[in-house]
């Protein structure tokens, strides 16, 4: 048995800075392992996938799962388990995190391979702290910073390919993107509950609080608790689960 550890991504920034022929988005973006994660355990004499998740999002056992899509595409089979902690549609890279580290056991591949299988995928496999550009293939490794931040999560999620889609409908509207996130406006109209969540913690809570890629996950910088534990608040949407972690350098 082997066991592997998928660490979170999260995104400091992101800007879309255009869209290729083939319709995929380029972008420009600061990203960061955290410390949140998910545990893979291998079992190389056997040939399976089973997910234990405690969220309410179904996450697919089959051909299309991103972890299936990376033993095939490294040519290698196993039994793997995996136990879900990074929330399911939050922005925080989950599947594209234990993706990557299927990669990482069986050697690591080239950031344009990876990249086929998501945008999220080549940083994750590198990890630490890096600039990220084009469709996420071209990376520029940066000097790991020790940061803690405080991450809070809806009960609801948000598809990234409707978050993309609404931001291409709102460009085509005359809209133009600010802001640190460029596709917080985007899943804001994907999930209205996000933009009452949002306007509610930044009042209640930090001006500063961030949505985390395409969301569902919101952020802040520093731990908003001296405690260590995970804390639960009713929000204006409905249940949050707060909980603080620190960037890591791999």
């Amino acid at each position: 048995m082997t066991t592997l550890r998928a660490h979170a991504k999260l995104t400091w920034f992101l800007e879309i800075t255009g869209q290729r022929e083939d319709g995929y988005h380029e972008l420009r973006s600061e990203m960061t392992t955290i410390s949140l994660s998910d545990t893979l355990v291998l079992d190389e004499s056997e040939d399976y996938l089973q997910i234990f998740s405690p969220f309410e999002a179904p996450v697919l056992v089959d051909e299309t799962n991103l972890v299936a899509r990376a033993l095939r595409l490294v040519h290698r089979r196993a039994g793997v388990t995996i136990e879900k902690s990074i929330p399911v549609g939050g922005g925080l890279g989950g599947g594209s995190a234990d993706a990557a580290a299927i990669l990482r056991w069986a050697g690591g591949v080239d950031p344009a391979v990876a990249v086929s299988l998501g945008g999220d995928v080549p940083f994750c496999q590198l990890g630490g702290r890096a600039l990220v550009e084009g469709v996420g293939e071209r990376l520029t490794a940066l000097e790991f910073e020790a940061r803690d931040l405080t991450l809070i999560v809806p009960d609801f999620g948000v598809s990234t390919a409707e978050c993309y889609r609404a931001f291409d409908e709102l460009r085509a509207d005359g809209w133009v993107p600010s802001g640190a996130n460029h596709l917080e406006e985007p899943a804001a109209i994907v999930e209205p509950r996000l933009r009452m969540t949002l306007d509610w913690l930044r009042a209640e809570y930090d001006p500063r609080v961030q949505l985390a890629g395409s969301g569902s996950t919101m952020f802040v910088a520093g731990h908003l608790d001296p405690g260590e534990g995970p804390w639960s608040v009713s929000g204006p949407a409905g249940p949050l689960q707060f909980s603080q972690t620190t960037t890591t350098p791999d």
